[in-house]
């Protein structure tokens, strides 16, 4: 697999690819940039600031076009490699074309970038540019017409949002995240079907929510269903249904609907004959007591749901006792992921903490150490 880590200026491109290079045995590769170094990555005397993060790169894993580094890495694919090399739309759209490439941009609030390049250049002893002039750098970098990548990273398939004020911090989001999963590259069953009910879905015409559903036997779609008015009536979205239009709270009239579920479309457009045994019924919402007693009835044998639904309790007593197995199933996270808002913890097991991590929590250890002691006076902090 090969990771591509595009961004602006400070975003956290490098701190993720070292941690997938420290925690998850990836391998730097490089390419080189054929344009100028642009001045967002300059300090005020235009000298360019590097970042020491991920170390020197092998000339072997080092090339000079995107051509050469994808006919190394083909080779080599079921290896895990990871570059912040993404320069430009050329390098994307090659990129793009390998099923084993995951592009990932990471983007943070300007002025904590700002800060993080303040601190870069200060370690290399160089003045940072001031805030009104990395703004400017900022936009021309990511919006000039013609040469700006902010474009470009809209094309990443996860797109993550790095507010967080720490190292320790941003691993165990990453940890919770899990980059390298496979599936991020190429969808397990339960995820391809998911997704081909969360497609169906969107042909939903139904005012109070969107259900798709997709019924499989042996890994092959027997139908799909949406959820909305019958044939030739008028659609739910456009007046057809008067309950759904009243805005009713959920459970409330239900037996005056006149929407069809996802659920009922897909097994009437199947049949029971062609559902036979072994078929599994995927719904993008847990499927509801009517529906259950359908599903049933039809013979299907599993049911995979993604969202809850109030009545769950009562639809897993149902296929409990009619021999229909239940599990729920949630794909890898992709889109906007605001890394600060995934669950993590302040504990770090000591087995798989880097260095970094270790030094960080012997340096947090100390600092509490010093302020429970009672002859301490502590300061006040602006």
């Amino acid at each position: 697999m090969l990771i591509g880590l595009c961004g602006g200026i400070c975003a956290g491109k490098a701190s993720i690819a070292s941690y997938l290079i420290e925690q998850h045995q990836f391998r730097r590769i490089h390419l080189e940039r054929t344009a100028a170094t642009p001045a967002v990555e300059k300090s005020a005397s235009n000298a360019y600031v590097p970042t020491s993060e991920l170390g020197s790169t092998s000339a072997e894993h080092a090339f000079a076009d995107v051509d050469a580094l994808l006919d190394f890495v083909t080779l080599r694919w079921r290896e895990r490699w990871v570059t912040t090399d993404i320069w430009d739309e050329k390098v994307v759209d090659a990129l793009l074309r390998r099923p084993f490439f995951l592009l990932v941009s990471v983007d943070g609030p300007l002025s904590v970038r700002w800060e993080r390049f303040k601190a870069r250049c200060t370690n290399k002893q160089l003045t940072p540019p001031t805030l009104e002039e990395f703004v400017l750098r900022n936009d021309a970098h990511l919006f000039a017409p013609g040469t700006g990548l902010g474009a470009l990273f809209q094309r990443a398939q996860l797109k993550l949002l790095n507010s967080t004020t720490s190292i320790l911090s941003l691993h165990s989001a990453l940890r919770s995240l899990n980059l390298p999963n496979e599936a991020r590259f190429r969808p397990s069953w339960d995820q391809y079907f998911m997704q081909l009910a969360d497609l169906a879905a969107h042909r939903s015409n139904c005012m109070k929510r969107r259900v798709g559903c997709v019924v499989v036997r042996e890994k092959r779609v027997i139908s799909t269903g949406y959820n909305g008015t019958p044939r030739h009536m008028t659609n739910c979205n456009e007046g057809g249904c008067p309950r759904c239009n009243n805005a009713s709270r959920a459970g409330v009239d239900l037996s005056t609907c006149l929407c069809l579920h996802a659920e009922e479309n897909a097994l009437l457009e199947a049949g029971r004959d062609r559902i036979g045994e072994k078929s599994i019924l995927y719904c993008n919402t847990c499927p509801c007591l009517t529906c259950s007693v359908k599903i049933a009835q039809v013979g299907i044998s599993e049911v995979v749901y993604n969202q809850g639904y109030m009545v769950d309790t009562k639809t897993a007593e149902i296929f409990a006792e009619s021999g229909v197995q239940l599990r729920q199933f949630s794909p890898p996270r992709e889109g906007l992921v605001d890394l600060s808002l995934i669950p993590s913890s302040e504990a770090v097991d000591d087995s798989v903490a880097t260095a970094e991590e270790r030094k960080h929590m012997k340096m947090i250890s100390d600092v509490r150490e010093i302020l429970d002691d009672e002859n301490f006076i502590r300061p006040i902090i602006r």
